[in-house]
């Protein structure tokens, strides 16, 4: 077998590894002006119009998303997740490629993504909320650097990636994680930011395209 050209990969989720923006998602449950505002300040977030740390608690306290609507999101995740994505990297590990997720979605609703993915509890790195007994919304993790525009740099510099690591997202957040791997490709295959794929190395539009960058063919 051809050494793969990347020893780690790591993987935005939202609108990367699946279709949906899961606050996004949450937002339309509540219909009207809360999800007419959450999308456009997500929207704004991701082409870097405003800093995400402006208006991550300022949507969930919005929308206070219940203990059931997170798992229904775990499901829509999982029924959004892009073509080819689960195969992919069933075929990155197994030629030995390691693979983070590292997201700014909650840490709840993507647990079953990821285990369905086989990537391991300890790298799948987002935000956690906290519910009361009832299982209604408290809280979210404000102490996270995944709820800020720089986060996802600071949190993949913590991590011992086997080089040479590429990232791979769809986001002006994504783009943060750029000094701190070896390469970055935005992936196109949901929705294309123009400014994202003008600082990105490449651009996949799919994940056989992104099989290719990583092991050639």
């Amino acid at each position: 077998m051809t050494k793969p050209r990347f020893a780690s990969v790591v993987l935005d989720v939202d609108s990367t590894v699946s279709g949906i923006e899961g606050i996004d998602w949450l937002a339309r449950r509540r219909g009207g002006d809360i999800a007419t505002n959450v999308a456009r300040v997500t929207a704004d977030a991701m082409r870097g119009a405003i800093p995400l740390e402006e208006v991550y608690g300022q949507r969930l306290a919005l929308i206070q998303p219940t203990r059931a609507e997170i798992d229904a999101l775990s499901q829509a995740y999982i029924a959004a997740m892009a073509t080819d994505c689960q195969e992919t990297i069933a075929a990155f590990r197994q030629a030995g490629v390691a693979i983070a997720l590292v997201s700014g979605g909650i840490r709840q609703a993507l647990q079953p993504l990821s285990r369905q993915l086989g990537v391991d509890a300890a790298d799948l790195h987002a935000v956690d909320v906290e519910f009361d007994a009832a299982g209604n919304y408290r809280r979210f993790d404000s102490s996270s650097p995944l709820t800020t525009s720089a986060g996802k740099g600071v949190v993949v510099a913590t991590l011992a990636l086997p080089r040479p690591a590429l990232a791979v997202g769809d986001g002006h957040t994504d783009l943060a994680m750029r000094p701190v791997v070896d390469s970055f490709a935005a992936f196109t295959g949901f929705i294309a930011r123009s400014a994202v794929v003008q600082n990105a190395d490449c651009e996949v539009k799919s994940f056989q395209d992104l099989a290719t960058v990583v092991l050639g063919g």
